[in-house]
């Protein structure tokens, strides 16, 4: 996975994440919309509408002086947790 940073501010980052597709960006996308300082979480994969481009691209805005970045530090954390709690409860259920 490459990472790019294509626009930050304070409180906004837009970010490339090269390979991956809508599966990853959507459960990505609402683990930030579960953290209360995330005032939106959007990504855009269609290269049509988006000047050619053709890797998805994640937005993030936050409030209350968050840092975006760590915020999606948070959020990769929580995907990840969830990750190993599910391969523990189906290894245990198999």
């Amino acid at each position: 996975m490459e990472l790019r940073v294509t626009e930050r501010t304070d409180d906004e980052l837009s970010i490339e994440i090269a390979g991956e597709d809508h599966t990853f960006m959507n459960v990505l996308k609402g683990a930030l919309l579960e953290h209360e300082d995330v005032s939106a979480a959007t990504y855009d994969v269609n290269p049509e509408q988006s000047g050619g481009q053709t890797e998805p691209i994640l937005t993030i805005k936050t409030e209350d002086d968050v840092d975006p970045i760590d915020a999606l530090e948070e959020a990769a954390g929580d995907v990840r947790d969830k990750a190993v709690s599910f391969r523990e409860a189906f290894e245990a259920a198999a």
